[in-house]
């Protein structure tokens, strides 16, 4: 089997470029590596890039002339978790709610580590975890 070393990319679908873009680029600090008005805006999440779509604009299929890259799309809220070292998560529920958002979830796993759950404005679950939560001996 060949070897797979990690999520390169993920994508999520939105409704307001705009509306996401205060939310995961002012917000949560992510440095906006590009935006096409009226398809998509792309976001580095450490070594993961977060790919936010209009989802209409990216069901069409690419110019001639454009990079072949298929349609592809979903409509309906998608799920995203961040890694936050466990240390850290007060601080990220503080911003959070500092930030006027309602916490549909905070608790510790059975084997310890901790997860808050929000949604971002397009009504995605974005989830903030200890990354022992997937850690191997976990």
């Amino acid at each position: 089997m060949p070897l797979l070393t990690g999520i390169l990319e993920a994508a999520l679908y939105v409704d307001d470029l705009d509306a996401a873009h205060r939310f995961y680029g002012q917000m949560l600090g992510l440095e906006q590596i590009t935006r096409v008005d009226g398809r998509h805006a792309f976001y580095r999440a450490g070594a993961t890039i977060v790919l936010l779509f209009l989802p209409d604009a990216t069901a069409i299929p690419p110019a001639k002339d454009a990079l072949p890259v298929p349609p592809h799309g979903a409509h309906g809220p998608g799920h995203l978790c961040f890694a936050c070292p466990g240390e850290a998560l007060d601080q990220m529920r503080a911003l959070l709610e500092d930030h006027g958002l309602t916490i549909e979830s905070d608790f510790n796993w059975p084997h310890g580590p901790r997860s808050i759950y929000v949604r971002d404005p397009a009504g995605n679950s974005v989830e903030f975890a200890d990354p022992t939560l997937w850690s191997p001996t976990a």
